[in-house]
């Protein structure tokens, strides 16, 4: 199970209706947190979570988003920040003209 879900296989997991809602729930506020809707929330009570576990659940999801090093792909998709596809905090990454300040 923890490979398939590594692979982020959640049909291969054998996760139950319940754990799968909830697995779901976090990657929605790992990639968009913003896209979490009342009706995933609803579903959440009615498959059995607590608001007390859908609520560490949202913060697990947030603090693994907060501390996880930044992809290369995310500084390449950042628009007007940075140019180079390196990690800033190395101090490889260069600055977009006009860039007041370091992001780090």
């Amino acid at each position: 199970m923890a490979q398939a879900l590594r692979d982020g296989d959640l049909d291969a997991a054998n996760l139950s209706p319940p754990e799968r809602l909830l697995i779901e729930f976090a990657g929605t506020i790992g990639r968009a947190a913003y896209r979490v809707t009342d009706e995933q929330v609803q579903a959440l009570r009615e498959a059995g979570w607590t608001e007390e576990q859908i609520a560490e659940a949202a913060y697990a999801a947030a603090l693994i988003q907060l501390v996880r090093p930044p992809s290369r792909h995310f500084w390449h998709r950042a628009p007007g920040r940075l140019r180079a596809g390196r990690n800033p905090r190395r101090g490889h990454a260069r600055r977009s003209p006009g860039l007041a300040r370091p992001l780090c």
